[in-house]
């Protein structure tokens, strides 16, 4: 694919909002703070603000700014739509046609320029990008292992498994579970249990923890890298990049 071997990861979801971002954004931050050149990328993003007639894919900004990167936004996220739907569907309602191959010539460009690529998905892995086309499809022809980030609660359980069965069905390699809590106070019993539960059930590892954190997303933006100490062991754990 490239002639610069380059490492990457996807990190895909159980459902759309359960922190892909934040784990994503978070990577970033801890590899650029051990002077790790890395890139990001959000192939597709919907939902985007508008201002001043311009989309705002918000996601795909706060992935920039926690890798410090000047990689233009087109690259970064090649389709933006204003719509909070599936990219399938936004596709449909602006009458564009997401060309996959556009997708991968911004990853391969993406590998070029850093060691290392986070490429964050859009929901779950049988969200679809296009017709007889989803977010598995796609990691899979990007090549890429994946990290599963799950929340604790009700549902855990059988939507991580679900998506470790799909994955596994596309013999795409799956390097852990990251359990992100985005709940203050959250005391549901499903947050003690999941990981020993999860990690029972499967052959797959519950890698990371992330604790609710306020303003986290504040905490992940340039020159504040004090991050939470798990980002900075979950990429140490993913790369290797430990100093």
């Amino acid at each position: 694919m490239n002639k610069k071997k380059t490492k990457g990861i996807f990190i895909t979801g159980t459902d759309t909002g359960v922190g892909k971002t934040i784990v994503a954004a978070g990577i970033a931050a801890a590899m650029k703070k051990r002077g790790i050149n890395v890139g990001v990328m959000k192939p597709v993003h919907t939902g985007c603000k508008i201002r001043k007639g311009k989309l705002i894919p918000e996601d795909s900004l706060l992935l920039a700014s926690a890798a410090l990167s000047d990689d233009p936004i087109e690259i970064i996220t090649p389709y933006m739509f204003r719509e909070p739907v599936a990219p399938y569907v936004a596709a449909i309602e602006n009458k564009v046609a997401i060309d996959i191959d556009t997708i991968i010539d911004s990853f391969n460009e993406l590998c070029k320029r850093h060691d290392f690529v986070i490429v964050e998905g859009i929901g779950g892995v049988l969200v679809p990008v296009a017709r007889d086309f989803y977010i598995a499809d796609l990691i899979k022809i990007l090549r890429i292992p994946v990290i599963i980030v799950t929340r604790p609660d009700l549902g855990t359980i059988n939507h991580t498994l679900l998506t470790i069965n799909l994955l596994k069905n596309k013999l795409i390699p799956i390097n852990g579970i990251v359990i992100c809590n985005g709940k203050k106070g959250n005391s549901n019993p499903a947050v003690k249990t999941c990981q020993k539960t999860i990690e029972s059930l499967t052959d797959i590892r519950v890698i990371a923890t992330i604790p609710f954190t306020h303003n986290l997303k504040e905490r992940l933006l340039p020159g504040n890298l004090n991050l939470p100490h798990p980002f900075l062991k979950l990429a140490d754990t993913l790369f290797d990049i430990s100093s």
